[in-house]
């Protein structure tokens, strides 16, 4: 070795005590990579908790992290598909009925329903809902841009999040701020959205948001307050497996009395590999060794091996696991089974019952659901009434009833009863009836009339 790479070699060395002996003072100042709010103008401008950050940027990259979460992390992955799956199911049903008080022909309710079912069909509108569900708990918002073609029929299609952003030239009205164009006096009416710097108008988009209040341009992502105990909950996971199997990789340590420290040396030399292989000329060696389950360790001399994880206990961290997940699903409300999928700790049918708390949260939000879903078909009608597909008098006398998945814990035989005896005293119609028992009320009857057909003397069922 030449003068010079030693010297290169003792300052590397040099260099990395340093490293670990390295204090950050600004440490104080941050808790799990999150550095502490500073007292001041900054602090005052978050008006609330429910209010979003203080930039596009900062929303993008809250977006980006929680994104993140939802594609690898198992536990952010599974609340949302439960969340999607109680809130939306296989998808509501939606059904055109004459508006309370107004008198509404036949015919104009049967349009209005074609124009309905013929919406669903195109946008194949179960499987988008289902996916609009996920998007405004992940993304914290979601934008849907309606189509209206020739024919009258509305096609939607999804609007990025990260697509609706200020232009360059509006930076600094507050007006057009986050992409969104609102009254100078009033920022919840929505004049437009730009959409990769082009606006659009706002009855061409639905802007869906949560998690704020709603003189908030912006929504936040679910996982905002939670995503570091998601982080801890994935690495306190990976780090007990990882435990577990070191533990379980050793089979057995074999020491050789009497060896000389050069059988040692040789011993670490040909068993060692360089730590910095393909670093370059500054890499120093070190005995590093990969252990493969069922290794088998040889001691020489007076070596010892000492193992700090064997004293280690995996199982005892998992109460730890569980207080993490605890907290998730306080900020979620809900069930911890539903987060973690495990039923040891949970009964499924108290968690549901009528006066749960998280069965109250989902009726709660899928009812802001339902009625932005209102919201939307009634301007695929107006779309429809606008090209001379509707009579505009549909508009007015025409209601929509929205039917979503029944989230409670059911006794089919007393709910049965129940609405037989509602149906008795004229509360409950037949319509109504067959829909909540999940059936086609038109295809039903039609059923009946055949099967009594083919039952009338001189009629042959085919």
């Amino acid at each position: 070795m030449s003068h010079i790479d030693q010297l290169q070699h003792r300052l590397t060395e040099a260099l990395d005590d340093l490293y670990t002996c390295y204090v950050d003072p600004r440490e104080p100042y941050f808790d799990d990579d999150t550095r502490w709010l500073a007292l001041g103008a900054a602090e005052q401008r978050q008006a609330g908790a429910r209010s979003a950050p203080l930039d596009e940027a900062e929303l993008a990259a809250l977006r980006a992290e929680c994104r993140g979460l939802a594609l690898q992390n198992e536990f952010a992955i599974n609340a949302l598909e439960n969340r999607v799956s109680f809130l939306v199911g296989a998808g509501h049903k939606y059904t055109a009925r004459p508006r309370k008080g107004r008198r509404a022909e036949p015919q104009l309710v049967a349009d209005a329903q074609a124009i309905i079912d013929e919406f669903v069909r195109v946008n194949r509108w179960a499987g988008r809902q289902q996916e609009t569900a996920l998007r405004l708990d992940r993304d914290g918002e979601v934008f849907l841009r309606l189509f209206t073609g020739a024919d009258g029929v509305t096609r939607v299609r999804f609007i990025e999040p990260g697509q609706v952003y200020a232009p360059a030239a509006a930076t600094q009205d507050p007006s057009v701020s986050f992409g969104i164009a609102v009254e100078p006096d009033d920022v919840e009416t929505v004049l437009a959205y730009y959409v990769d710097g082009v606006a659009i108008e706002a009855s061409s988009i639905q802007h869906r948001k949560a998690n704020v209040d709603a003189n908030v341009k912006r929504g936040l992502p679910l996982f905002t307050p939670v995503r570091k105990n998601l982080r801890r909950a994935e690495k306190l996971l990976r780090n007990m497996s990882t435990v577990a199997e070191i533990q379980s990789a050793i089979a057995l340590i074999r020491k050789h009395h009497g060896a000389t420290r050069t059988a040692v040396q040789q011993f670490a030399a040909t068993s060692g590999m360089p730590a910095g292989a393909g670093g370059g000329a500054t890499s120093r060696s070190e005995s590093v060794r990969r252990y493969a389950p069922g290794t088998i360790l040889d001691a020489y001399g007076n070596v010892e091996y000492d193992f700090p994880a064997a004293a280690l206990d995996a199982s005892s961290y998992v109460a730890v696991l569980q207080a993490e997940l605890r907290a998730i699903a306080a900020r979620l409300v809900m069930p911890e089974f539903m987060l973690s999928a495990d039923a040891s700790n949970g009964n499924y049918a108290s968690s549901l019952v009528a006066e749960s708390p998280a069965l109250r949260t989902f009726e709660r939000l899928q009812a802001r659901q339902m009625a932005d879903d209102e919201e939307l078909l009634r301007r695929v009608l107006e779309n429809a009434a606008a090209a001379g597909r509707l009579d505009r008098t549909a508009l007015e006398v025409v209601e929509l009833q929205i039917e979503g998945p029944s989230m409670s814990v059911r006794d089919g035989k007393q709910e049965a009863e129940t609405r037989a005896i509602e149906f008795a005293h004229g509360v409950l119609s037949a319509q109504t009836w067959a829909m909540l028992a999940g059936y086609d009320y038109e295809r039903e009857q039609a059923n009946i009339a055949a099967a009594k057909h083919a039952q009338t003397p001189g009629n042959t069922s085919v």
